[in-house]
């Protein structure tokens, strides 16, 4: 008699739970995002306004959103940047998140494969305009005629200056903005003058395990040289006169020990905000963070932090190197409910996308950018000009991000001395080449 009351209960358990969920339980929508973990200072967050850089933002609009839609219940999976080798796996086994952070430059590689699911409808059901994107985030996001994903921002490489010790070298010019260099023999000659007068170097790189932003800094020079170096989306020519310019000049810093050396990613920044050199090379990313320090006491920014394009010191119209972060929905079987939920959230991070500016980036939303509530953010009006002339690779471009790692390995191989520049620069055409032939 227990034995068979105890099948009973157990067949009517699991027939409740194959049971469709009940009419008020909340909709489950799983988000995967990088830009980092900081529960501990953003955890429960749900004033926006009060969060600073890109972690706290996302994770205060998350928190905001699951806030004002108690119907929804977001499993947040936060992973390293950039994530896509995990994103791989979890398709490949059939088990992908719903909504992912995903870089234009690689949405493409997952569309062409079919792994992800057009927005068109998604956003228009949720009143979402794709009409109202910028330029460069319509681009970014329109693959074959169909939207993909949801346009973030619009990023790209700056100098973050520390003008304390530009004042200290004499490099300031009378209206206290940084003297910049308008040639490449200027920037040399500035920078020794910086070292002699402040005993640190002028630039602030990071050179280990870092690929990107060498071949970022090629790409803006290469561009406002007008050497279009990817006119065949399928074939790099890298062996030119201008590239070999342009990896002749940071040869040049690192030889006269005008930069850092040996430092990482997270090592870079803690040194600038250390008080490590004078110029950092990095993105949009870090304004918001850097403006933030500037305005607390001591430390080596304080009341001494400046953000600029990179100067065209070899001439050229200006021209920058460009990404964007946008939000994609993956391909799986998901529920209508779940559908509306997605395209209730990406319309919550289109409304707020001037939250998202704060950190640095440049918005998305052309209402944004136009919008004086922005161009009274810190240093927007000396970065602002970026938008109009920022040119990402074309996107039938593909692989990207390996080919920025492919072509940013081989001239930190030339910059550091372990190879000659034009074998270099021949061995990143073989190597991108090669890949994209493949």
């Amino acid at each position: 008699m227990k034995i068979g009351m105890r099948n009973i209960l157990l067949a009517a358990t699991l027939t409740m739970a194959s049971w469709p969920a009940l009419a008020g339980d909340p909709v489950e929508i799983t988000v995967q995002r990088f830009f980092g973990a900081c529960d501990a200072d953003w955890e429960t967050n749900t004033d926006v306004s009060k969060a600073v850089g890109e972690c706290g933002i996302i994770t205060s609009q998350i928190n905001k959103f699951v806030a004002d839609n108690p119907d929804i219940k977001i499993n947040v999976n936060t992973v390293e940047w950039p994530g896509y080798d995990q994103l791989t796996a979890q398709l490949a086994s059939g088990e992908p998140p719903d909504v992912v952070t995903i870089h234009e430059s690689v949405l493409s590689d997952y569309q062409s494969k079919g792994l992800l699911e057009p927005l068109d409808a998604v956003l228009k059901a949720a009143g979402v305009d794709s009409s109202t994107f910028t330029a460069a985030g319509r681009e970014g996001v329109t693959k074959e005629g169909q939207i993909f994903g949801l346009p973030i921002d619009s990023h790209t490489m700056l100098w973050h200056i520390n003008m304390n010790y530009f004042r200290k070298a004499g490099l300031v010019n009378d209206d206290g903005t940084p003297v910049l260099p308008k040639t490449a023999d200027e920037l040399l000659a500035q920078a020794k003058q910086f070292k002699e007068k402040t005993g640190k170097p002028y630039l602030v790189q990071s050179m280990a395990n870092e690929k990107g932003a060498f071949y970022r800094a090629l790409y803006i020079y290469l561009t406002q040289m007008k050497s279009d170096f990817f006119a065949d989306p399928t074939h790099v020519k890298l062996n030119t006169p201008e590239a070999k310019k342009i990896v002749q000049l940071f040869k040049d810093i690192y030889d006269q020990d005008l930069t850092t050396k040996d430092q990482d990613y997270a090592a870079s920044l803690s040194g600038f905000t250390k008080g490590d050199g004078g110029v950092l090379l990095n993105g949009t990313w870090v304004v918001g963070d850097f403006d933030a320090l500037s305005k607390e006491a001591d430390n080596a920014l304080t009341n001494g932090y400046a953000v600029y394009p990179y100067p065209p010191v070899f001439g050229g119209e200006p021209a920058y190197w460009s990404d964007g972060h946008s939000w994609a929905m993956t391909k799986k079987d998901r529920t209508p409910e779940q559908v509306a939920a997605i395209g209730k959230f990406l319309k919550f991070m289109a409304d707020h996308n001037f939250d998202w500016a704060r950190t640095g980036h440049l918005p998305a939303q052309q209402a944004v950018i136009d919008s004086a509530e922005f161009k009274a953010l810190p240093h927007r009006t000396t970065i602002l000009s970026i938008a109009n002339v920022a040119k990402p690779l074309p996107a039938q471009v593909r692989h990207q991000f390996a080919v920025n790692d492919i072509i940013g390995e081989e001239i930190a191989s030339a910059i550091t001395g372990q190879k000659e520049i034009d074998a270099a620069l021949t061995d990143a055409e073989t190597r991108v080449n090669d890949l994209l032939a493949n």
